[in-house]
């Protein structure tokens, strides 16, 4: 059957009729059309898988997926429009572009931790560039899986965007063919096999996978407030975010502050009971439950620690004092549990990061810019939020995204749109004015290799610019062609140009 869908897709893609912009447009109003009119029936299908408030939905997924279409709505005609680029003196009066084209047919292999965003923004951007794409939703959002399925073909071209579900055996399907482009979203294993088997058709790969986040928090910043926006971050979705604060980074002096406040704040987030509170979610399946529980072996909450397997619930957990080399710090948690290990200072932060893997995202909360600048320039991560958690997401023109071990790619708003389209490089030349191409022809003398080294050495030029007025200009007071360049050359080099160069044009 997967099989049988690619073909349609790709027999559909080669018809054309996806790369029209006023198809893609009309698309993207139908998918902004389904995300308003099932709202509910999405909601309902997220409490059903992870226990998420219908309050929660439209906060952390549906928003986020409706400002994308918006953005690709408006600006799509820009995006997809040829970008002038500049131009060194042999191809000046050439046209010389670069043309986004779609890729072709495109995988988007999503989450189910938030199963709409991760799955439907990319989705956005795979319309919004012309492609056709094969959407496979993760099977452990079951619910929302088969909503997704019902839906999508009720909106969008059947052939052009089908749904694929099932599980593991569906998609290591899926993967055994040959896509344009391949989008994941996941776990760093599962983003391996992904990559080994896309590198069997030399397919590219877009991989937003995860790790651990650091969280560092200065002694000498608003704790209480820190404290109050790492809570949010870290225990919203259950924990189960892929830039969720991991863990936080302290002095030994402020942690019994940080496990106050971070206690007093769930007080007021959750109640006394946060299994009795609508807005705390559950763990995903029972075997993340398990790898979660098996975690925390070994170790005494200062917060939390309950749980009820028959419901797939644990507590929001706080653990202080944790070995660096401990087995909780060597994956990443993706669950509500959040451990606090002591550095010296600073610096020791610093090194403790950069020892690791580079993570997704890296959050500092300190009142010292020249501080904060130091730790953005001295370690590296996929994004950087400072003063609070996970907010750098929301902004659709920053691209988001992972470095080394965390993923590779970039996706949100334009980069989207960049990701999944070549980038087609074109230059369109005229069959006349052959004298400026008699230099670079054989035979050969020093003359003339003379002259093609200054055209070739020449800084590049933007025609939009005076530049391009001043070529016209000596054009038309009749000075030669090498004249019409040298002038052009001297404009864009400025004033410091010497008369050398002007005797070795002719020498």
């Amino acid at each position: 059957m997967e099989r049988q869908l690619l073909q349609r897709a790709k027999e559909a893609f080669v018809s054309g009729r996806a790369r029209p912009l006023e198809f893609r447009l009309q698309q993207l109003h139908a998918l902004q059309r389904m995300i308003m009119e099932k709202e509910t029936e999405i909601s309902t299908a997220l409490k059903q898988d992870i226990n998420r408030s219908q309050y929660d939905t439209p906060l952390l997924e549906l928003i986020g997926i409706e400002n994308e279409i918006k953005l690709a709505i408006e600006k799509l005609a820009q995006w997809a429009a040829p970008r002038p680029v500049e131009k060194n003196l042999f191809t000046i009066s050439d046209e010389v572009y670069i043309q986004p084209e779609p890729l072709g047919v495109v995988l988007i292999i999503g989450a189910w931790n938030y199963p709409w965003a991760l799955t439907l923004i990319p989705l956005v951007g795979a319309i919004a560039a012309g492609n056709a794409a094969v959407v496979k939703p993760s099977e452990l959002s079951e619910c929302s899986s088969l909503l997704l399925h019902t839906l999508l073909p009720r909106y969008l071209d059947k052939d052009l965007y089908p749904v694929v579900t099932g599980g593991v055996s569906e998609t290591q399907q899926l993967l055994r063919l040959r896509f344009d482009h391949i989008f994941y979203t996941g776990g760093s294993t599962a983003g391996k096999l992904v990559m080994e088997a896309a590198a069997r058709h030399l397919t590219p790969v877009t991989l937003e996978l995860g790790g651990k986040s650091p969280c560092y928090i200065d002694k000498d910043c608003d704790v209480r407030t820190a404290c109050r926006r790492v809570t949010w971050g870290k225990f919203v979705n259950c924990g189960q975010t892929c830039i969720a604060p991991d863990y936080i980074l302290c002095e030994p002096c402020i942690q019994g502050q940080v496990v106050e406040f971070i206690r007093q704040t769930l007080l007021e987030f959750y109640g006394a009971d946060p299994k009795c509170s609508p807005d705390y979610g559950r763990i995903i399946n029972q075997q993340h439950f398990s790898r979660i529980m098996s975690l925390m072996e070994g170790y005494t909450p200062v917060v939390g620690g309950q749980s009820d397997s028959s419901q797939c619930y644990i507590a929001p957990t706080v653990l202080k004092d944790v070995p660096p080399h401990s087995r909780l710090m060597q994956e990443e948690i993706f669950g509500p549990v959040l451990p606090i290990v002591t550095v010296s200072d600073m610096e020791d932060a610093i090194n403790f990061i950069n020892e690791r893997e580079k993570p997704l995202a890296l959050y500092i909360f300190c009142s010292d810019q020249k501080a904060i600048k130091r730790m953005i320039e001295e370690t590296t991560s996929g994004g950087v939020t400072v003063n609070d958690v996970m907010m750098h997401y929301t902004i659709s023109s920053l691209p988001f995204g992972g470095v080394g071990q965390s993923g590779m790619g970039r996706y949100h708003g334009k980069h989207t749109f960049d990701q999944l389209s070549h980038q087609k490089a074109c230059l369109i030349r005229s069959l006349k004015m052959e004298r400026v191409n008699l230099a670079r022809y054989p035979p050969q003398d020093r003359r003339r290799a003379r002259r093609v080294r200054m055209a070739l050495r020449s800084p590049l030029i933007d025609t939009s610019k005076r530049t391009l007025i001043w070529a016209v200009v000596a054009t038309i007071l009749g000075i030669g062609l090498f004249i019409t360049l040298l002038v052009i050359l001297l404009i864009a080099a400025g004033l410091n140009c010497t008369c050398w160069y002007w005797r070795g044009f002719y020498n």
